[in-house]
């Protein structure tokens, strides 16, 4: 005969104010990990959702990014001609040219500034990149500086909002438009006109990569092969999703700190869970010993009183969820350490991150749960009793 439910939770609410200075300890042990779960949540969307299927990045041999790769506009002219690369309406091949760099400004969070990437490319890479669109203002005009910005950027550095001016290269600036790329992680970006950022930073032949785009995905496999193997070239393509997928690992060392200080709290929790199951137990001798006088079983104790503490962590994982619900959709911004300048995204509060988080304040519920409930059952019925 089990222990009627009803049992367990009539003690957690008499003692309630043990119930929550413990739930509220798993809460925060969950909340941090949360925390840091919605984090690398919302970077790997953010990346995942850059990048075209049928899109190729032709970078240098050995470049982990677009920053540190050398493309010359000759070797663009041998790239832009290859069998296999779609063309636009007009019967130009769909393959942008750019040049990729870093600027570094003032933000709400750094006053002493944070790199910024700054995307210098063709009209035909605005065409290739079809989920772009201005949200307030204009595109820039070529051969003039003027520069859109990503939405993201726009919110975090006050010197990117429309009309203002941003000092780079050799003069200023002007922001003529807001981009909403979606989640992607060009709304991280600087776009400006490739020739006029190329010759401010003295880069008029060597420049960063190309955006190519392919017929379909046979022709986008042969592509890749076709440019790795092409010697004259020295140039290494692969999918533009791909590329973004390789830039997730700057969010590791952030996963692992979370993580990390979420195993350190939560031992403190479970022994909390511990320290308050095992003072229950003491308690409640007299209960345990009545219990066994009616007739349960030492089984039918150890899984109430286990139970029980599965539903004070179980609160803990739902205060837990409670306390990070608010960053859901906040901005913020983490160093890339593959193109050195600063990714912003939002956080993204998935359903299945805060399932993780409640199954894992219920591990934590039955580590601190387990010992006392198993003392509670070994209980004598005399000298539980006769205990105070």
């Amino acid at each position: 005969m089990a222990v009627p439910l009803a049992y367990n939770l009539r003690n957690l609410v008499v003692r309630k104010t043990t119930t929550i200075m413990t739930a509220l300890g798993i809460a925060l042990t969950v909340a941090v990990l949360l925390a840091i779960m919605a984090l690398v949540n919302g970077l790997r969307t953010s990346l995942a959702a850059s990048g075209h299927p049928l899109h190729l990045l032709v970078v240098r041999k050995g470049s982990d990014s677009e920053l540190v790769s050398n493309f010359t506009r000759t070797a663009y002219q041998d790239v832009k001609f290859k069998p296999g690369i779609a063309r636009s309406r007009s019967g130009e091949p769909l393959a942008s040219l750019e040049m990729v760099t870093v600027i570094n400004l003032p933000n709400v969070d750094s006053p002493d500034g944070n790199n910024v990437n700054v995307r210098a490319l063709m009209p035909i890479g605005i065409e290739l990149r079809e989920g772009l669109k201005i949200s307030q203002g204009r595109w820039f005009e070529t051969g003039k500086r003027e520069v859109v910005v990503g939405k993201s950027i726009a919110e975090r550095f006050p010197d990117t909002r429309l009309g203002r001016r941003l000092r780079f290269g050799r003069g200023e600036w002007e922001v003529v438009g807001i981009l909403d790329a979606g989640r992607t992680a060009h709304n991280s970006e600087i776009f400006a006109d490739l020739n006029q950022v190329s010759a401010d930073f003295q880069r008029i032949e060597v420049l960063s990569s190309a955006l190519i785009r392919a017929v379909d995905q046979v022709s986008t496999a042969a592509l890749i092969n076709d440019i790795n193997n092409d010697q004259r070239l020295n140039m290494e393509a692969l999918t533009e999703k791909q590329y973004y997928e390789n830039h997730t690992q700057s969010a590791l060392p952030i996963q692992f700190l979370g993580v990390f200080v979420a195993v350190i709290m939560a031992v403190g929790s479970s022994f909390a869970a511990m320290n308050t199951m095992y003072a229950a137990v003491a308690r409640r001798a007299r209960e345990i010993g009545t219990l066994r006088v009616l007739g349960f079983s030492r089984g039918s104790i150890l899984l109430s009183f286990f139970l029980e503490s599965l539903l004070l962590s179980m609160l803990g994982g739902l205060l837990g969820c409670l306390l990070v619900v608010p960053l859901n959709g906040i901005t913020t911004g983490i160093g890339n350490f593959v193109t050195f300048s600063e990714i912003a995204f939002d956080f993204q509060i998935s359903p299945q991150i805060m399932l993780g988080g409640i199954l894992f304040a219920m591990v934590l519920g039955a580590m601190g749960g387990l010992f006392p409930a198993r003392n509670a059952s070994r209980k004598e019925i005399l000298t539980a009793l006769r205990e105070i």
